[in-house]
């Protein structure tokens, strides 16, 4: 069991590690309670030995650890990497790489959608995970021997897996599908957290323009509030009061204070001073600029069999091709697929074209039929569009 939390033994350990083709990486951290994940511990598994760095230890320097992620000749290999790469982001300013996730790796070899570790640990080696300490508090310290068995174990088990998942990928021929997965999850424009697009992510039912010309103001000036205080954002107001304000407009203390959950002494004091302003900075939005939310498609009448159909067909595609349905299309895109051939989705184009998009456009524009067939379903060409019924 090693813990690392001395300057020189750190950049000793990375030193070692130079020459590795690839090393398994995973992060402890907390983030209950700020709105920049609070790093803990880092722990990495190399050829021939694994530790575990206390990022919170006095006087550490981490520079070594950084070098070492941004090697371009050592693959760092996670599982589910996206909140450790975000982590990563915010620490050195850019993502490191090259990366490989046997998340979605697992994916791709048909392990189902987004396979948990200890699930696919036990497929892949035979291994069970302990998790117990999966939910300790990891700014505490000294940490337990219980909780650095459970930290380390993830890295070392995360190897063997990782070498029998790259064997699989490479053997079934879609190390491009993996690779543009890859290249998503490595790209800084994932990690960005620009508060004037906050809004985009808040689910919300208005269609009135000049209503998320407000909720826009507002989200940001919450999302830079949050920042600064390094707080939860749904602690400086939930995503309800931000709806129930943009909704009602309030435009003077008095009134913002009968927001529900909101104090009138919130309402007279800084963060009301800054949600007034926010609102202003949106009711002055010209109305030509007001930003739309994203539209679903306008479905015809009778079309709700044909997305059931193309459920079935993504259903077949998947099964018959060993991957998971998720890494495909969801129902959101099967339904664009429904009412455009030239829908903006993922599944009409690359690989997953080749896989589903093309045989979803010809089974909805009747040049394609399905049947069963001793208990499967499979797919029959019928030319030019004959209706099939």
């Amino acid at each position: 069991m090693t813990i690392i939390a001395d300057n020189h033994e750190l950049a000793a350990f990375c030193a070692r590690q130079e020459t590795a083709d690839y090393i398994a990486v995973d992060t402890e951290f907390l983030r209950d309670t700020t709105y920049w994940p609070q790093l803990c511990l880092v722990q990495i598994g190399g050829p021939d030995e694994v530790a575990a760095i206390d990022t919170l230890a006095p006087g550490i320097d981490l520079a070594p650890l950084y070098a070492l992620m941004d090697n371009p000749d050592i693959l760092k290999v996670f599982h589910s990497a996206r909140q450790d790469l975000e982590i990563f982001y915010n620490l050195m300013g850019h993502v490191p790489g090259p990366v490989f996730d046997t998340q979605v790796a697992a994916m791709v070899c048909g392990f189902g959608d987004s396979v948990g570790y200890d699930t696919l640990i036990r497929k892949l080696t035979g291994e069970h995970i302990d998790k117990s300490s999966r939910f300790a508090d990891w700014s505490h310290r000294p940490l337990s021997a219980k909780q650095l068995n459970y930290a380390l174990s993830d890295v070392i088990h995360l190897r063997p897996a990782f070498e029998k998942l790259k064997r699989r990928v490479d053997n079934s021929g879609r190390a491009a599908w993996l690779d543009e997965e890859m290249a998503t999850l490595t790209s800084d424009n994932t990690y960005k957290m620009d508060p004037e697009n906050a809004w985009a992510r808040l689910k919300t039912r208005s269609s009135d323009p000049r209503y998320f010309a407000i909720l826009k103001e507002l989200a940001a000036w919450r999302e830079r509030e949050a920042q600064r205080r390094n707080t939860p954002r749904n602690r400086v107001l939930r995503d309800e009061q931000l709806f129930d304000i943009a909704a009602h407009r309030p435009t003077d203390a008095d009134a913002l204070g009968r927001t529900r959950g909101l104090s009138r002494d919130v309402a007279n004091g800084r963060i009301g001073q800054g949600i007034l302003t926010a609102i202003n900075k949106g009711l002055a939005v010209p109305k030509t600029d007001c930003p739309s939310p994203p539209r679903k498609p306008d479905l015809p009448n009778g079309l709700g069999p044909v997305i059931d159909l193309l459920k079935v067909l993504l259903k077949m595609k998947c099964e018959k091709h060993d991957v998971a349905q998720k890494l495909i299309a969801n129902s959101a895109d099967l339904e664009y697929i429904a009412a455009d051939d030239n829908a903006p989705v993922a599944a009409l184009s690359g690989w997953r074209r080749e896989l589903f998009g093309d045989d979803a456009l010809a089974l909805k524009n009747g040049r394609l039929a399905l049947t069963t067939r001793n208990r499967k379903i499979r797919v029959v060409p019928l030319g030019s569009g004959e209706d099939a019924s």
